[in-house]
């Protein structure tokens, strides 16, 4: 059975973890929420890096890894390269705003995208979205830095988070006209599908939601089959760790995944 290392800075990559097991449902997965360093958007490049390099190693020592899963935007963004030079024999997936799948949703060519200001600031988002933006009939993407609403969602206050959603969502289209107005959101945190009930709500009907779950956990998929490791039919094994309180995630599991597979705390 193949064994996939999944982290995130809290439950958001639970978003990640819920596509890659309907997936890949016959694979060993170890998700760690590293929720006492979290979030790691309002965080430095260097904090992001070393957390990132901190937890790869320690599941290296203590799992055998097939591949890591980073199921957060503003780790892949600042930290996935330093990885891979790191660890040259072991895969990395990593997530991305879903820019690219976006504009090809995209009528008016107008794009939001809501993300922690680390991942806009972040040099390979601005190369993903520059590359775009000099194609044929470019996108105009509007990004939206969403300040303390992944902290907000990760810890359950849904008050806060209704009222951060309601003022980043007027943000974004403010930003926008009458005449050409945003059709298509990216959700560029894996912490913010977890909302896109409320989020399609404020936004309208006729607004996509685009987020990278799917796509993120076929391209896991087609990893371990080209490195001819597609997982054995066995039954599907789950660990959950987390640097923070095993509580709080074993709740938003049950919540979000349907499994009551209980948490264990992990030092990292």
């Amino acid at each position: 059975m193949s064994t996939i290392g999944v982290f995130d800075s809290g439950v958001g990559g639970l978003s990640v973890l819920r596509a890659l097991l309907r997936e890949i449902p016959d694979a060993h997965f170890v998700y760690v929420a590293d929720s006492a360093y979290a979030p790691y958007g309002e965080r430095t490049a260097e904090e992001v890096t070393e957390r990132s390099q901190r937890i790869t190693a320690q599941l290296r020592q203590q799992f055998p890894l097939d591949a890591v899963v980073v199921a957060c935007n503003t780790a892949t963004a600042l930290a996935i390269d330093a990885l891979r030079l790191t660890h040259h024999d072991l895969p990395f997936i990593g997530v991305e705003p879903a820019l690219k799948p976006a504009a090809a949703l995209s009528r008016t060519r107008h794009i939001g995208v809501m993300a922690t200001r680390g991942t806009l600031a972040s040099a390979r988002f601005h190369k993903l979205q520059s590359r775009l933006e000099h194609g044929e009939h470019p996108p105009h993407f509007h990004s939206q830095p969403c300040d303390g609403l992944a902290d907000a969602i990760e810890r359950g206050d849904q008050a806060l988070t209704r009222i951060l959603c309601e003022r980043y969502v007027a943000a974004l289209q403010a930003k926008a006209t009458a005449q050409a107005p945003i059709d298509t959101l990216v959700l560029g945190c894996t912490h913010y599908p977890f909302e896109a009930p409320l989020l399609q709500s404020l936004c309208g009907p006729s607004v996509h939601l685009v987020e990278t779950g799917a796509p993120v956990a076929r391209r896991t998929r087609e990893v371990l089959h080209e490195r001819r490791l597609a997982p054995a039919h066995a039954r599907p094994d789950l660990l959950l760790l987390t640097t923070g309180a095993p509580e709080a995630l074993s709740a938003v599991a049950t919540r979000w995944l349907g499994t009551t597979t209980p948490a264990g705390h992990w030092t990292c």
